[in-house]
Protein backbone atom coordinates (compact mmCIF):
# COMPACT_ATOMS: atom_id res chain seq x y z
CA UNK A 1 0.00 0.00 0.00
CA UNK A 2 2.95 2.32 0.69
CA UNK A 3 4.15 2.10 -2.43
CA UNK A 4 0.87 2.83 -4.26
CA UNK A 5 0.88 5.94 -2.14
CA UNK A 6 4.09 6.94 -3.42
CA UNK A 7 3.32 6.00 -6.86
CA UNK A 8 0.31 8.12 -6.59
CA UNK A 9 1.89 11.28 -5.35
CA UNK A 10 5.42 10.60 -7.61
CA UNK A 11 1.85 10.76 -10.82
CA UNK A 12 0.07 13.54 -9.44
CA UNK A 13 3.44 16.19 -8.83
CA UNK A 14 4.46 14.84 -12.37
CA UNK A 15 0.97 15.35 -13.84
CA UNK A 16 1.03 18.91 -12.48
CA UNK A 17 4.51 19.60 -13.37
CA UNK A 18 3.50 18.37 -16.59
CA UNK A 19 0.43 21.17 -17.10
CA UNK A 20 2.63 23.64 -15.72
CA UNK A 21 4.89 23.21 -18.54
CA UNK A 22 2.72 25.69 -20.61
CA UNK A 23 3.10 28.97 -18.92
CA UNK A 24 3.63 28.02 -14.87
CA UNK A 25 0.90 27.16 -11.91
CA UNK A 26 -0.81 30.50 -12.12
CA UNK A 27 -2.00 30.19 -16.15
CA UNK A 28 -2.28 25.95 -15.96
CA UNK A 29 -5.92 26.59 -15.66
CA UNK A 30 -6.66 28.16 -18.42
CA UNK A 31 -5.41 25.75 -20.29
CA UNK A 32 -6.99 22.98 -19.17
CA UNK A 33 -8.93 21.83 -22.79
CA UNK A 34 -5.60 21.32 -24.10
CA UNK A 35 -3.56 19.53 -20.98
CA UNK A 36 -6.58 16.75 -20.10
CA UNK A 37 -7.06 15.72 -23.29
CA UNK A 38 -2.95 15.36 -24.23
CA UNK A 39 -2.98 13.61 -20.93
CA UNK A 40 -5.77 11.67 -21.47
CA UNK A 41 -4.06 10.43 -24.97
CA UNK A 42 -0.99 9.27 -23.65
CA UNK A 43 -2.58 6.86 -21.85
CA UNK A 44 -4.74 5.69 -24.37
CA UNK A 45 -1.83 5.38 -26.25
CA UNK A 46 0.42 3.52 -23.49
CA UNK A 47 -2.61 0.80 -23.04
CA UNK A 48 -2.99 0.29 -27.05
CA UNK A 49 0.99 -0.60 -26.84
CA UNK A 50 0.22 -2.65 -23.91
CA UNK A 51 -2.40 -4.68 -25.93
CA UNK A 52 -0.52 -4.82 -29.13
CA UNK A 53 2.70 -6.44 -26.98
CA UNK A 54 0.19 -8.65 -25.48
CA UNK A 55 -0.42 -9.90 -29.25
CA UNK A 56 2.77 -9.55 -30.61
CA UNK A 57 3.60 -12.13 -27.64
CA UNK A 58 1.15 -15.09 -29.76
CA UNK A 59 1.94 -14.12 -33.04
CA UNK A 60 5.34 -13.52 -33.08
CA UNK A 61 5.92 -9.53 -33.37
CA UNK A 62 4.42 -6.18 -33.39
CA UNK A 63 4.29 -5.38 -37.19
CA UNK A 64 2.13 -9.17 -37.18
CA UNK A 65 -0.23 -7.86 -34.38
CA UNK A 66 -0.71 -3.94 -36.18
CA UNK A 67 -1.72 -5.82 -38.94
CA UNK A 68 -4.15 -8.03 -36.99
CA UNK A 69 -5.44 -5.38 -34.76
CA UNK A 70 -5.83 -3.09 -38.01
CA UNK A 71 -8.56 -6.14 -39.31
CA UNK A 72 -10.13 -7.18 -36.44
CA UNK A 73 -10.53 -3.46 -33.97
CA UNK A 74 -12.84 -5.80 -31.41
CA UNK A 75 -9.05 -7.46 -29.95
CA UNK A 76 -8.47 -3.96 -28.46
CA UNK A 77 -10.29 -1.57 -26.34
CA UNK A 78 -9.88 1.58 -28.05
CA UNK A 79 -8.30 1.56 -31.71
CA UNK A 80 -5.35 3.73 -32.28
CA UNK A 81 -4.94 4.45 -35.89
CA UNK A 82 -1.26 5.62 -34.94
CA UNK A 83 1.35 3.29 -36.61
CA UNK A 84 5.17 3.77 -35.75
CA UNK A 85 7.31 3.78 -38.93
CA UNK A 86 9.29 1.14 -36.47
CA UNK A 87 6.67 -1.02 -35.57
CA UNK A 88 8.94 -1.90 -32.39
CA UNK A 89 9.03 2.33 -31.47
CA UNK A 90 6.20 3.25 -28.72
CA UNK A 91 2.54 4.35 -30.38
CA UNK A 92 2.76 7.55 -28.34
CA UNK A 93 6.30 8.19 -30.64
CA UNK A 94 4.10 9.40 -33.65
CA UNK A 95 2.88 12.17 -31.59
CA UNK A 96 6.46 12.80 -30.12
CA UNK A 97 8.58 13.02 -32.95
CA UNK A 98 5.86 15.24 -34.58
CA UNK A 99 8.55 18.64 -35.67
CA UNK A 100 6.48 20.69 -37.94
CA UNK A 101 2.99 22.17 -37.61
CA UNK A 102 2.36 20.02 -34.38
CA UNK A 103 -0.91 21.74 -33.64
CA UNK A 104 -2.73 21.02 -36.62
CA UNK A 105 -1.02 17.41 -37.18
CA UNK A 106 -1.72 16.66 -33.85
CA UNK A 107 -5.34 17.97 -34.07
CA UNK A 108 -5.65 15.55 -36.62
CA UNK A 109 -4.24 12.37 -34.98
CA UNK A 110 -7.22 12.68 -32.22
CA UNK A 111 -9.73 13.64 -34.77
CA UNK A 112 -8.52 10.19 -36.60
CA UNK A 113 -8.66 8.10 -33.06
CA UNK A 114 -12.09 9.65 -32.31
CA UNK A 115 -13.38 8.58 -35.84
CA UNK A 116 -11.97 4.90 -35.27
CA UNK A 117 -13.94 4.75 -31.94
CA UNK A 118 -17.22 6.45 -32.04
CA UNK A 119 -17.17 6.65 -27.98
CA UNK A 120 -14.42 9.10 -27.59
CA UNK A 121 -16.46 11.22 -30.22
CA UNK A 122 -16.43 14.93 -29.24
CA UNK A 123 -14.32 14.07 -26.05
CA UNK A 124 -10.56 13.43 -27.27
CA UNK A 125 -11.45 15.72 -30.56
CA UNK A 126 -13.19 18.82 -29.98
CA UNK A 127 -10.21 20.98 -28.99
CA UNK A 128 -8.13 22.29 -31.76
CA UNK A 129 -4.62 22.65 -30.91
CA UNK A 130 -3.82 25.15 -33.55
CA UNK A 131 -6.70 27.58 -32.59
CA UNK A 132 -5.94 31.10 -32.88
CA UNK A 133 -7.91 34.43 -31.82
CA UNK A 134 -7.37 37.72 -33.49
CA UNK A 135 -4.81 36.01 -35.73
CA UNK A 136 -2.24 34.88 -32.39
CA UNK A 137 -1.94 31.11 -31.76
CA UNK A 138 -3.99 30.25 -28.32
CA UNK A 139 -0.96 27.41 -27.87
CA UNK A 140 2.18 28.43 -29.74
CA UNK A 141 4.20 26.14 -31.54
CA UNK A 142 7.32 26.03 -28.57
CA UNK A 143 4.68 25.68 -25.49
CA UNK A 144 2.68 22.69 -27.50
CA UNK A 145 5.85 21.14 -28.32
CA UNK A 146 7.36 21.83 -24.33
CA UNK A 147 3.62 20.41 -23.11
CA UNK A 148 4.02 17.02 -25.61
CA UNK A 149 7.58 16.25 -23.97
CA UNK A 150 6.33 16.91 -20.28
CA UNK A 151 3.79 14.84 -20.78
CA UNK A 152 6.55 12.37 -22.35
CA UNK A 153 8.55 11.86 -19.35
CA UNK A 154 5.97 9.23 -18.20
CA UNK A 155 4.55 5.64 -18.91
CA UNK A 156 1.07 5.59 -18.11
CA UNK A 157 0.34 1.95 -19.46
CA UNK A 158 -1.22 -1.09 -17.79
CA UNK A 159 2.06 -2.39 -16.52
CA UNK A 160 3.08 0.84 -15.50
CA UNK A 161 0.33 2.35 -13.20
CA UNK A 162 -3.16 1.14 -11.72
CA UNK A 163 -6.63 2.71 -12.90
CA UNK A 164 -6.98 4.38 -9.34
CA UNK A 165 -3.76 5.95 -9.58
CA UNK A 166 -3.88 7.23 -12.90
CA UNK A 167 -7.41 8.07 -12.18
CA UNK A 168 -6.92 9.80 -9.06
CA UNK A 169 -3.83 11.43 -9.92
CA UNK A 170 -6.29 13.21 -13.12
CA UNK A 171 -8.37 14.31 -10.60
CA UNK A 172 -5.91 15.76 -8.74
CA UNK A 173 -5.26 17.77 -12.02
CA UNK A 174 -9.13 18.45 -12.48
CA UNK A 175 -8.80 19.92 -8.44
CA UNK A 176 -5.89 22.06 -9.11
CA UNK A 177 -7.43 23.76 -12.34
CA UNK A 178 -10.36 24.40 -9.73
CA UNK A 179 -8.28 25.87 -7.34
CA UNK A 180 -7.10 28.64 -10.12
CA UNK A 181 -10.60 29.12 -11.73
CA UNK A 182 -12.77 30.80 -9.28
CA UNK A 183 -16.35 31.27 -9.64
CA UNK A 184 -16.43 28.92 -12.81
CA UNK A 185 -15.18 25.57 -10.66
CA UNK A 186 -18.37 24.70 -8.89
CA UNK A 187 -19.49 24.03 -12.61
CA UNK A 188 -17.29 20.86 -12.52
CA UNK A 189 -15.55 20.56 -9.14
CA UNK A 190 -17.18 19.05 -6.16
CA UNK A 191 -14.44 18.85 -3.38
CA UNK A 192 -13.21 14.74 -3.18
CA UNK A 193 -14.09 14.74 0.46
CA UNK A 194 -17.48 15.79 0.12
CA UNK A 195 -18.19 12.94 -2.65
CA UNK A 196 -16.67 10.32 -0.78
CA UNK A 197 -19.18 11.29 2.38
CA UNK A 198 -21.83 11.11 -0.24
CA UNK A 199 -20.84 7.66 -1.48
CA UNK A 200 -20.60 6.37 1.70
CA UNK A 201 -23.45 7.29 2.81
CA UNK A 202 -25.82 6.12 -0.72
CA UNK A 203 -23.94 2.84 0.39
CA UNK A 204 -24.48 1.69 -3.48
CA UNK A 205 -24.37 -2.02 -4.13
CA UNK A 206 -23.66 -4.34 -7.06
CA UNK A 207 -25.53 -3.69 -10.40
CA UNK A 208 -26.70 -0.55 -9.04
CA UNK A 209 -28.04 2.36 -11.24
CA UNK A 210 -26.81 5.74 -10.09
CA UNK A 211 -27.42 9.07 -11.79
CA UNK A 212 -26.04 12.36 -11.53
CA UNK A 213 -28.12 15.13 -13.04
CA UNK A 214 -25.21 17.79 -13.38
CA UNK A 215 -22.31 15.51 -13.02
CA UNK A 216 -19.60 17.96 -13.79
CA UNK A 217 -16.46 16.37 -14.16
CA UNK A 218 -18.17 12.93 -12.97
CA UNK A 219 -16.61 12.97 -9.45
CA UNK A 220 -19.24 11.77 -7.67
CA UNK A 221 -20.44 9.12 -9.92
CA UNK A 222 -16.54 7.86 -10.08
CA UNK A 223 -16.38 7.89 -5.98
CA UNK A 224 -19.91 5.87 -5.77
CA UNK A 225 -18.25 3.33 -7.29
CA UNK A 226 -14.95 3.27 -6.15
CA UNK A 227 -16.52 3.25 -2.34
CA UNK A 228 -18.40 0.30 -3.95
CA UNK A 229 -14.79 -1.15 -5.06
CA UNK A 230 -13.52 -0.76 -1.02
CA UNK A 231 -16.69 -2.53 0.00
CA UNK A 232 -16.42 -5.74 -2.02
CA UNK A 233 -12.55 -6.11 -1.31
CA UNK A 234 -13.68 -5.62 2.57
CA UNK A 235 -15.82 -8.83 0.98
CA UNK A 236 -13.63 -10.38 -0.47
CA UNK A 237 -15.39 -10.51 -3.76
CA UNK A 238 -13.59 -10.67 -6.25
CA UNK A 239 -16.48 -11.25 -9.33
CA UNK A 240 -19.34 -8.44 -9.05
CA UNK A 241 -21.40 -6.16 -11.16
CA UNK A 242 -19.97 -3.01 -10.89
CA UNK A 243 -22.20 0.07 -10.40
CA UNK A 244 -24.63 1.48 -13.43
CA UNK A 245 -23.33 5.20 -14.06
CA UNK A 246 -25.27 7.91 -15.65
CA UNK A 247 -24.93 11.52 -15.93
CA UNK A 248 -25.90 14.50 -17.78
CA UNK A 249 -24.01 17.80 -18.45
CA UNK A 250 -24.36 20.67 -19.94
CA UNK A 251 -21.67 22.59 -20.94
CA UNK A 252 -19.55 20.55 -23.48
CA UNK A 253 -16.14 21.20 -22.44
CA UNK A 254 -16.90 20.06 -18.89
CA UNK A 255 -18.76 16.75 -20.54
CA UNK A 256 -15.63 15.69 -22.69
CA UNK A 257 -14.12 16.17 -19.15
CA UNK A 258 -16.35 13.65 -17.71
CA UNK A 259 -15.98 10.95 -20.16
CA UNK A 260 -12.27 11.15 -20.12
CA UNK A 261 -12.28 10.76 -16.41
CA UNK A 262 -14.67 7.85 -16.72
CA UNK A 263 -12.44 6.38 -19.03
CA UNK A 264 -9.25 6.91 -17.34
CA UNK A 265 -10.79 5.68 -14.38
CA UNK A 266 -11.59 2.47 -16.22
CA UNK A 267 -14.97 2.83 -15.73
CA UNK A 268 -18.16 2.42 -17.90
CA UNK A 269 -21.03 4.59 -18.09
CA UNK A 270 -23.33 7.53 -19.96
CA UNK A 271 -22.74 10.84 -20.05
CA UNK A 272 -25.32 12.65 -21.95
CA UNK A 273 -25.14 15.83 -22.52
CA UNK A 274 -27.65 18.70 -22.72
CA UNK A 275 -29.58 21.21 -20.21
CA UNK A 276 -30.90 18.70 -18.00
CA UNK A 277 -33.63 21.12 -16.14
CA UNK A 278 -35.19 22.12 -19.16
CA UNK A 279 -34.61 18.63 -21.32
CA UNK A 280 -33.45 15.87 -19.35
CA UNK A 281 -32.18 12.86 -21.41
CA UNK A 282 -33.05 9.79 -19.29
CA UNK A 283 -36.39 9.16 -20.36
CA UNK A 284 -38.73 6.10 -19.89
CA UNK A 285 -41.75 7.11 -22.52
CA UNK A 286 -43.30 10.43 -21.04
CA UNK A 287 -42.06 9.91 -17.38
CA UNK A 288 -38.46 10.26 -16.43
CA UNK A 289 -36.18 7.16 -16.03
CA UNK A 290 -35.59 5.79 -12.52
CA UNK A 291 -32.69 5.07 -10.71
CA UNK A 292 -31.08 2.79 -7.15
CA UNK A 293 -29.02 6.06 -6.41
CA UNK A 294 -28.71 10.08 -7.04
CA UNK A 295 -26.03 12.07 -5.83
CA UNK A 296 -25.69 15.85 -7.13
CA UNK A 297 -24.72 19.28 -6.47
CA UNK A 298 -27.15 21.05 -8.89
CA UNK A 299 -25.67 25.06 -9.12
CA UNK A 300 -26.75 26.66 -6.26
CA UNK A 301 -29.61 29.23 -6.14
CA UNK A 302 -30.32 29.51 -9.46
CA UNK A 303 -32.80 32.24 -10.46
CA UNK A 304 -33.17 31.87 -14.38
CA UNK A 305 -36.06 29.30 -13.76
CA UNK A 306 -39.61 30.79 -13.68
CA UNK A 307 -43.16 29.39 -13.28
CA UNK A 308 -43.77 29.20 -16.92
CA UNK A 309 -40.68 26.44 -17.03
CA UNK A 310 -42.49 24.46 -14.46
CA UNK A 311 -45.57 24.83 -15.98
CA UNK A 312 -44.02 23.92 -19.25
CA UNK A 313 -42.63 20.68 -17.79
CA UNK A 314 -44.53 17.15 -19.71
CA UNK A 315 -42.58 14.88 -16.84
CA UNK A 316 -44.43 14.87 -13.68
CA UNK A 317 -41.19 16.45 -12.08
CA UNK A 318 -43.27 18.89 -9.75
CA UNK A 319 -45.97 17.82 -8.17
CA UNK A 320 -48.97 20.41 -8.01
CA UNK A 321 -49.48 19.69 -3.97
CA UNK A 322 -46.06 20.57 -3.77
CA UNK A 323 -46.23 23.77 -5.20
CA UNK A 324 -43.18 25.77 -6.89
CA UNK A 325 -39.98 27.11 -5.09
CA UNK A 326 -40.28 30.33 -6.28
CA UNK A 327 -37.19 32.42 -7.57
CA UNK A 328 -34.32 30.06 -6.32
CA UNK A 329 -34.04 26.63 -8.22
CA UNK A 330 -32.56 24.72 -4.81
CA UNK A 331 -35.71 22.75 -3.94
CA UNK A 332 -37.04 22.27 -7.90
CA UNK A 333 -33.67 20.08 -8.64
CA UNK A 334 -35.12 18.58 -5.26
CA UNK A 335 -38.05 17.49 -7.06
CA UNK A 336 -36.41 16.54 -10.13
CA UNK A 337 -34.04 14.17 -8.27
CA UNK A 338 -36.86 12.72 -6.35
CA UNK A 339 -38.50 12.41 -9.87
CA UNK A 340 -35.32 10.21 -10.78
CA UNK A 341 -35.61 7.75 -7.99
CA UNK A 342 -36.81 4.31 -7.80
CA UNK A 343 -39.37 3.15 -5.11
CA UNK A 344 -37.01 1.93 -2.98
CA UNK A 345 -34.12 5.03 -4.16
CA UNK A 346 -31.90 7.20 -2.12
CA UNK A 347 -30.19 10.64 -3.22
CA UNK A 348 -27.42 12.56 -1.73
CA UNK A 349 -27.75 16.38 -2.47
CA UNK A 350 -25.08 19.51 -2.05
CA UNK A 351 -27.11 22.56 -1.84
CA UNK A 352 -26.36 25.84 0.22
CA UNK A 353 -27.48 26.32 3.50
CA UNK A 354 -30.39 28.56 2.60
CA UNK A 355 -32.30 26.18 1.10
CA UNK A 356 -32.99 24.51 4.71
CA UNK A 357 -34.00 27.46 6.30
CA UNK A 358 -35.30 30.15 3.75
CA UNK A 359 -38.84 30.92 4.68
CA UNK A 360 -38.73 29.70 8.07
CA UNK A 361 -40.19 31.87 11.10
CA UNK A 362 -41.24 34.38 8.95
CA UNK A 363 -45.36 35.10 9.03
CA UNK A 364 -45.75 35.52 4.96
CA UNK A 365 -45.93 32.53 3.17
CA UNK A 366 -42.99 31.50 1.15
CA UNK A 367 -42.90 29.47 -1.85
CA UNK A 368 -39.49 27.13 -1.15
CA UNK A 369 -40.92 26.56 2.63
CA UNK A 370 -44.09 25.59 1.53
CA UNK A 371 -42.02 22.90 -1.17
CA UNK A 372 -40.07 21.96 1.76
CA UNK A 373 -43.29 21.30 4.14
CA UNK A 374 -44.17 18.88 1.42
CA UNK A 375 -40.93 17.01 1.60
CA UNK A 376 -41.13 16.51 5.56
CA UNK A 377 -44.68 15.93 5.35
CA UNK A 378 -44.25 13.03 2.78
CA UNK A 379 -41.80 11.94 5.10
CA UNK A 380 -38.81 11.76 2.54
CA UNK A 381 -36.01 13.53 3.57
CA UNK A 382 -33.85 11.40 5.34
CA UNK A 383 -31.05 13.47 6.89
CA UNK A 384 -29.12 16.33 6.10
CA UNK A 385 -25.42 17.09 7.03
CA UNK A 386 -24.08 20.92 7.43
CA UNK A 387 -21.02 20.52 6.15
CA UNK A 388 -17.60 23.14 7.10
CA UNK A 389 -17.24 26.51 5.92
CA UNK A 390 -14.54 27.49 2.74
CA UNK A 391 -14.44 23.97 1.27
CA UNK A 392 -15.76 24.50 -2.39
CA UNK A 393 -14.03 26.52 -5.18
CA UNK A 394 -16.71 28.90 -6.21
CA UNK A 395 -17.72 30.01 -2.22
CA UNK A 396 -16.57 30.55 1.40
CA UNK A 397 -20.80 29.04 1.89
CA UNK A 398 -20.65 25.41 4.09
CA UNK A 399 -23.21 23.77 2.12
CA UNK A 400 -25.38 21.04 3.09
CA UNK A 401 -25.44 17.59 1.87
CA UNK A 402 -29.61 16.71 1.95
CA UNK A 403 -30.66 12.80 1.89
CA UNK A 404 -33.45 11.81 0.62
CA UNK A 405 -35.14 8.20 1.19
CA UNK A 406 -37.70 6.49 -1.01
CA UNK A 407 -38.35 3.81 1.52
CA UNK A 408 -37.40 4.66 5.02
CA UNK A 409 -37.20 1.99 7.62
CA UNK A 410 -40.03 1.33 9.85
CA UNK A 411 -37.95 2.39 12.81
CA UNK A 412 -37.04 5.69 11.13
CA UNK A 413 -39.86 6.68 9.56
CA UNK A 414 -41.24 10.85 10.89
CA UNK A 415 -37.86 11.95 11.85
CA UNK A 416 -35.01 13.63 9.99
CA UNK A 417 -31.12 12.50 10.72
CA UNK A 418 -29.41 15.84 11.35
CA UNK A 419 -25.69 16.30 11.75
CA UNK A 420 -23.65 19.36 12.32
CA UNK A 421 -20.41 18.95 11.27
CA UNK A 422 -19.00 22.67 10.99
CA UNK A 423 -16.19 21.67 12.96
CA UNK A 424 -14.93 18.74 10.53
CA UNK A 425 -12.14 20.95 9.10
CA UNK A 426 -8.55 21.24 8.77
CA UNK A 427 -6.90 24.61 7.22
CA UNK A 428 -5.83 23.81 3.65
CA UNK A 429 -4.46 26.29 1.06
CA UNK A 430 -6.46 27.82 -0.80
CA UNK A 431 -9.94 26.29 0.98
CA UNK A 432 -10.43 23.73 3.68
CA UNK A 433 -10.82 20.49 3.63
CA UNK A 434 -12.51 17.20 5.37
CA UNK A 435 -9.88 14.97 6.96
CA UNK A 436 -9.80 11.82 6.13
CA UNK A 437 -10.97 10.09 9.59
CA UNK A 438 -13.43 13.00 9.46
CA UNK A 439 -15.07 11.91 6.68
CA UNK A 440 -15.44 8.57 8.06
CA UNK A 441 -16.86 9.71 11.49
CA UNK A 442 -19.65 11.93 9.65
CA UNK A 443 -20.46 8.95 7.15
CA UNK A 444 -20.67 6.44 9.87
CA UNK A 445 -22.51 8.41 12.60
CA UNK A 446 -25.10 9.12 9.62
CA UNK A 447 -25.74 5.71 8.30
CA UNK A 448 -25.98 4.39 11.78
CA UNK A 449 -28.40 7.30 12.69
CA UNK A 450 -26.15 7.30 16.34
CA UNK A 451 -27.25 10.73 18.17
CA UNK A 452 -23.42 12.21 19.85
CA UNK A 453 -24.26 15.11 21.85
CA UNK A 454 -23.33 18.83 20.19
CA UNK A 455 -22.82 16.87 16.63
CA UNK A 456 -25.86 14.67 15.94
CA UNK A 457 -29.70 14.12 16.66
CA UNK A 458 -33.05 12.03 15.63
CA UNK A 459 -35.29 14.93 15.53
CA UNK A 460 -38.83 14.02 15.06
CA UNK A 461 -41.24 15.94 12.45
CA UNK A 462 -43.78 17.37 15.28
CA UNK A 463 -40.16 19.42 16.45
CA UNK A 464 -39.37 19.99 12.70
CA UNK A 465 -43.04 21.59 12.02
CA UNK A 466 -43.05 23.26 15.59
CA UNK A 467 -39.30 24.96 13.92
CA UNK A 468 -41.57 26.38 10.52
CA UNK A 469 -39.76 23.40 8.38
CA UNK A 470 -36.29 24.60 8.99
CA UNK A 471 -34.21 21.49 8.82
CA UNK A 472 -30.79 23.12 8.84
CA UNK A 473 -28.55 20.98 11.63
CA UNK A 474 -27.44 23.92 13.08
CA UNK A 475 -30.76 24.89 14.27
CA UNK A 476 -30.72 21.78 16.50
CA UNK A 477 -27.38 21.16 17.61
CA UNK A 478 -25.34 23.81 18.70
CA UNK A 479 -21.23 22.87 18.53
CA UNK A 480 -19.74 25.72 20.87
CA UNK A 481 -20.40 26.92 24.17
CA UNK A 482 -23.03 29.66 23.61
CA UNK A 483 -26.57 29.03 23.97
CA UNK A 484 -27.33 29.19 19.80
CA UNK A 485 -24.82 29.46 17.02
CA UNK A 486 -26.34 30.49 13.51
CA UNK A 487 -23.62 30.92 10.90
CA UNK A 488 -23.67 34.31 9.34
CA UNK A 489 -24.10 33.30 5.63
CA UNK A 490 -27.80 31.51 7.11
CA UNK A 491 -28.41 34.82 8.76
CA UNK A 492 -27.51 36.72 5.60
CA UNK A 493 -29.36 33.95 3.33
CA UNK A 494 -33.26 34.59 5.76
CA UNK A 495 -32.42 38.76 6.15
CA UNK A 496 -32.42 38.19 1.59
CA UNK A 497 -36.12 36.05 1.83
CA UNK A 498 -36.98 38.65 3.99
CA UNK A 499 -36.24 41.43 1.54
CA UNK A 500 -37.79 39.22 -1.26
CA UNK A 501 -40.70 38.96 0.76
CA UNK A 502 -40.85 42.53 1.65
CA UNK A 503 -40.29 43.67 -1.88
CA UNK A 504 -43.58 41.24 -3.44
CA UNK A 505 -45.38 42.41 -0.43
CA UNK A 506 -44.77 45.95 -1.49
CA UNK A 507 -46.00 45.35 -5.18
CA UNK A 508 -48.80 44.05 -3.80
CA UNK A 509 -50.12 46.56 -2.30
CA UNK A 510 -49.21 49.15 -4.58
CA UNK A 511 -51.31 47.18 -7.40
CA UNK A 512 -53.97 47.26 -4.71
CA UNK A 513 -54.33 50.73 -4.65
CA UNK A 514 -53.72 51.36 -8.03
CA UNK A 515 -56.80 49.65 -8.85
CA UNK A 516 -58.53 52.02 -5.76
CA UNK A 517 -57.69 55.02 -7.39
CA UNK A 518 -59.03 53.45 -10.30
Amino acid sequence: MADDGQNHKSLESWIWSAACSIRGAKDAPKYKEFILPLIFAKRLCDVFDDEVNRIAEEVGSREKAFKLVKRDKKLVRFYLPLEPKNANDPVWSVIRTLSDKIGQQLTDHLRAIADANPLLKGIIDRIDFNATTHGQRDLDEDRLSNLIEAVSAKRLGLNDVEPDIIGRSYEYLIRKFAEGSGQSAGEFYTPAEVGLVMARIMETEPGMDVYDPCCGSAGLLIKCELVLEEKMRLRSKKKYAPAKLYGQENEAGTWAMANMNMIIHDMEGEIQIGDTFRKPKFRKGNRLQTFDRVVANPMWNQTEFKEKDYDADELDRFPKGAGYPGSKADWGWMQHILASLNGTGRAAVVLDTGAASRGSGNANTNKEKEVRRWFVEQDLVEGVIYLPENLFYNTTAPGIIIVLNQAKPKGRRNHLFLLNASREFAKGDPKNYIPTDAIGRIADTFVAWKEVEKYSRIVPREEIAKNDYNISPSRYIHTGESEEYRPIAEIVEELEALEDEARETDRALKAILARLEI
